[in-house]
């Protein structure tokens, strides 16, 4: 019998350096977002009160953390869920997966439809949780982008979309 040498998987340390990076700010973001915009302030008023979710990349993360807090203030929480009880987590099944979706080549529904995101909670959580993703994407990112990232652009006056876009860059940045 020949012997085989395995070789073990590469670590890829840019791509999850780039996906960890990415999932900090956006982490931020909600938690900005949701002092900025109404319709962001809704979805997390619509939940459950100490309400967390994670979302995370598989096997070995990078992953983030959002919550309420005991005053219903939606708080960014970290990467590191040991210890901490999750509501829902999301979980994207690899690193590919993650770089697809977060280099904007794959939206959230797209990346669901080819069962890349594994959800374990509440589905009407897990709805909501996407709605604000996809709304603060759209925040984040220019219209040419954010067109691919999402499932449908919202037409927004301009004026509150720059506003809005100021104060979640802002919040993100300083961690108001």
């Amino acid at each position: 019998m020949v012997s085989i040498r395995e070789i073990p998987a590469g670590s890829k340390p840019l791509k999850r350096a780039y996906v960890a990076l990415m999932l900090w700010f956006v982490g931020r973001a909600i938690q900005a977002a949701a002092q900025a915009d109404a319709v962001v302030r809704e979805e997390f008023a619509n939940l459950p009160g100490g309400f967390t979710f994670s979302l995370g990349v598989l096997p070995r993360g990078p992953a983030m953390i959002v919550g309420k807090d005991e005053g219903g203030r939606v708080r960014y929480k970290g990467w590191q869920t040991a210890g901490m009880k999750i509501d829902l987590q999301m979980k994207i099944k690899n690193l590919e997966g993650a770089i697809l979706m977060f280099t904007f080549q794959e939206s959230t529904a797209v990346a669901t439809a080819r069962n890349r995101l594994i959800v374990d909670g509440e589905v009407p959580a897990a709805c909501a949780i996407v709605r604000v993703l996809d709304r603060v994407e759209v925040y984040l990112l220019p219209k040419i982008i954010a067109k691919l990232a999402v499932k449908r652009y919202p037409e927004w006056p301009w004026d509150e979309k720059l506003i809005n876009r100021i104060r979640i860059y802002a919040g993100a940045v300083l961690g108001l």
